[in-house]
C-alpha cells in the first residue's frame, strides 16, 4: 500500500513539474518568458507553415550536362539531400518539393522548399547551404588519433584525409545500381575528360590505401583501392545531386493563421472537458482517475513536443487527438472488465487486477495494428504524413503507459484496501442502460 501511494505521488509530482515546463517554455502563455532562463527559451511550440508561416526557397536545377532520361531521378537525389539538411531526424516537416520543367518554371527544373517556422530568409538560405560538394579525398601522410568519447584511441577521420583536386565538378553522369549480392544502392560515376585522369592519378599512387568520398563534408565511405582505374568509372553508396542555385526567396505567412491555432487550442480543451465530464458520469470514481490520467497524458505529449521537438501541423495536431481516444478508448475497455468482474461477486480489490489483466489483450492488439500503421506512413508518407505518423504513433506508445500504468497505480491506492458498498459504488457505473 505505502509503495502505490509513493508510486502515485511521484506520478503526480512528475505530472506537476512537466506541465510547469510545458507553461514556462510557451511564450504564448507566459507573459514572464523574456525573464525565464534560457533552458526554457528553447523550448516553445515549434508550429508548421500552415499555422505560423516560413521561408519559401526556389532553387534551380543545372541539368544542361545531364541526359533528359536521368533528370527525374538526380532532382529526387538532390531533393533528398536537401531535405537531409534541416530535417536531420525526420520531425520539421520542411515541404520540398520538385517543379519539373514547364511554362510555369520557364522550362527549367526547380526545387521549392518551404521551411515552417523559419522566417529569417537568410537563415533558410544558411540552413540549405551552398551547392552539395562531392569531394575525393586521400590519406594524410601522417597517422591521426584521437581519444574519444569511451577514453579509447581511435582513427581520427575528420583529419586523416587530405584534399585532392577531385571533385563533383568534374562528374559526367551518376546512374542508380544496385549490388547484386546485398541489394543496397550504389551510385556508379562517369568522369570527364579531366576527372578520369585526376581519378586514375589517384587510384594509381594510392593503392592499397582508402580513398574517402564525402558528401556535404560528410564521410560517405572510404574503400580500398586495389588496383588503378583509368576508366574514370566508379561506385560510391548515396544519392548525388545536380548543382543548384537560389533564385527566389521570400516569408510566406501562415495559411491557416493565429486565430486557427486558438480555435484548435479552445476546441481542445472544450473537448477533453466533455470527455472527462462523460467518464466521470459513467464510471463515477474511475472516471475521474481516468480523466487524471488522460490529464498527465497530454502533459507527457506536450512536454516531448518540446523536447524532440515536433514542428506542430494541423496534420501533427490530428494525429494527436486521435491518440487521445485511444487512451480514452483503453480506459473504457478496462473499466467495462472491472465492472463485470464486480458483478460476478468479486472483491474490489480482484476486480481492478481481474479487468486490467483481461482488457490488456485487447487493449495490445488494438495498439499494435495501430503502431504498424504508424510505422508504414512515416516509412512511406511525405514530410506532412510522417509529422502525423510520428505524433500518432507516439500518442498510442504513451497512452498505453496511461492506461496501464498510470491508471492502474491510482485506482489500487483509492481502493483502500476496502471492500464495501461504498466502495464498490464508487466503482461501478454511473448511467445505467
Amino acid at each position: 500500500m505505502k509503495k502505490g501511494i509513493l508510486g502515485a505521488l511521484i506520478i503526480l509530482a512528475l505530472g506537476t513539474y512537466l506541465g510547469v515546463f510545458v507553461f514556462k517554455s510557451e511564450p504564448r502563455l507566459n507573459s514572464n518568458f523574456d525573464n525565464e532562463k534560457s533552458f526554457y527559451q528553447k523550448h516553445p511550440f515549434r508550429l508548421g507553415l500552415d499555422l505560423s508561416g516560413g521561408s519559401h526557397l526556389v532553387y534551380k536545377a543545372d541539368v544542361s550536362e545531364v541526359e533528359k532520361s536521368e533528370v527525374p531521378e538526380l532532382m529526387n537525389s538532390l531533393r533528398d539531400v536537401i531535405e537531409r539538411r534541416v530535417n536531420i531526424f525526420g520531425v520539421s516537416e520542411p515541404v520540398v518539393q520538385i517543379q519539373g520543367g514547364s511554362f510555369i518554371s520557364g522550362g527549367d527544373e526547380q526545387l521549392i522548399v518551404d521551411l515552417p517556422g523559419v522566417t529569417d530568409v537568410e537563415k533558410a538560405i544558411e540552413m540549405i547551404g551552398q551547392t552539395p560538394l562531392l569531394e575525393f579525398k586521400i590519406e594524410a601522410p601522417i597517422e591521426n588519433l584521437k581519444v574519444d568519447e569511451n577514453g579509447q584511441v581511435v582513427f581520427d577521420t575528420d583529419s586523416a584525409y587530405v584534399s585532392t583536386e577531385l571533385t563533383g565538378r568534374y562528374l559526367k553522369k551518376a546512374t542508380l545500381q544496385f549490388d547484386p549480392s546485398t541489394r543496397e544502392p550504389m551510385v556508379s560515376l562517369l568522369f570527364d575528360e579531366t576527372g578520369t585522369k585526376l581519378f586514375s592519378q589517384i587510384t594509381k599512387e594510392n593503392i592499397g590505401k582508402t580513398v574517402a568520398i564525402y558528401l556535404d563534408g560528410a564521410l560517405i565511405s572510404n574503400p580500398v583501392v586495389r588496383e588503378e582505374i583509368p576508366s574514370g568509372e566508379g561506385l560510391n553508396s548515396g544519392a548525388l545531386p545536380v548543382p543548384v542555385t537560389l533564385v527566389s526567396k521570400q516569408t510566406i505567412g501562415a495559411t491557416l493563421g493565429e486565430s486557427a491555432v486558438q480555435a484548435g487550442v479552445k476546441a481542445a480543451i472544450i473537448g477533453f472537458l466533455l470527455v472527462g465530464l462523460f467518464l466521470i458520469a459513467w464510471y463515477r470514481l474511475s472516471g475521474l482517475i481516468a480523466t487524471l490520467a488522460l490529464s498527465i497524458f497530454v502533459i507527457i505529449m506536450l512536454f516531448l513536443f518540446k523536447l524532440i521537438p515536433v514542428t506542430l501541423t494541423a496534420a501533427g495536431i490530428a494525429g494527436f487527438v486521435i491518440s487521445i481516444g485511444i487512451a480514452v478508448d483503453a480506459n473504457v475497455l478496462i473499466f467495462e472488465r472491472v465492472k463485470e468482474e464486480l458483478k460476478s461477486g468479486k472483491s474490489v480489490k480482484d476486480s481492478v487486477n481481474a479487468g486490467f489483466s483481461r482488457a490488456w489483450f485487447s487493449i495490445r492488439d488494438s495498439n499494435t495494428s495501430s503502431i504498424i500503421t504508424a510505422i508504414i506512413l512515416f516509412w512511406f508518407g511525405t514530410s506532412l504524413v510522417k509529422g502525423f505518423a510520428l505524433v500518432f504513433g507516439m500518442g498510442v506508445l504513451v497512452s498505453m503507459l496511461s492506461a496501464i500504468t498510470i491508471t492502474k497505480i491510482f485506482l489500487r491506492v483509492v481502493n483502500f484496501g476496502q471492500d464495501n458498498k461504498i466502495i464498490r459504488f464508487l466503482f461501478s457505473s454511473g448511467i445505467s442502460r
